[in-house]
């Protein structure tokens, strides 16, 4: 058994330590939102927040998170209460097909996580740039986190 804490609650997975974390979290938790696309962590559809930084799910074993704090798109708000960059992503209408959305927004709720001053959109791209779109030119996503940004640096 392997133990580690998924969107603020204890897990426990009966599953081969080598099976990559992305598998365990659709397979065996079934949190869909993590999506496998490359598979060898160019996308970032499968972005998930291991112990506050962003990595991909595809790459890391469920081996390596034991004992560890794992964040997924599901315990990034929820319909009833939206998080400020999911709110944004709708107001600004930055998805298309939504394959890529949830590892976006994973990414863009740990840049917005981490900011000490409210951020230029050349810096929005830089922190976004593990992400990749096959939809859209990213300009309604960048707008998107910029919106959230400014929220947030209002809140504050």
């Amino acid at each position: 058994m392997i133990k580690f804490r998924v969107n603020n609650q204890p897990v426990s997975v009966a599953a081969h330590p080598a099976k990559p974390l992305l598998d365990v979290l659709r397979e065996e938790l079934e949190l869909t939102g993590s999506k496998e696309c490359c598979g060898k962590g160019e996308c970032g559809s499968c972005s998930v927040i291991l112990n506050g930084e962003v990595v991909c799910s595809c790459l890391i074993l469920v081996g390596q998170v034991e004992g560890e704090d794992v964040l997924t798109v599901e315990g990034i708000g929820n319909p009833e209460c939206l998080d400020p960059i999911q709110e944004s992503f709708i107001e600004c209408g930055a998805t298309q097909c939504g394959y890529c959305t949830p590892g976006i927004i994973v990414a863009a709720r740990s840049y917005l996580d981490h900011l000490q001053q409210p951020p230029t959109q050349e810096e929005i791209k830089d922190a976004l740039a593990g992400n990749l779109c096959r939809c859209t030119g990213y300009t309604k996503i960048i707008e998107a986190v910029h919106h959230a940004a400014q929220k947030q640096w209002v809140n504050k």
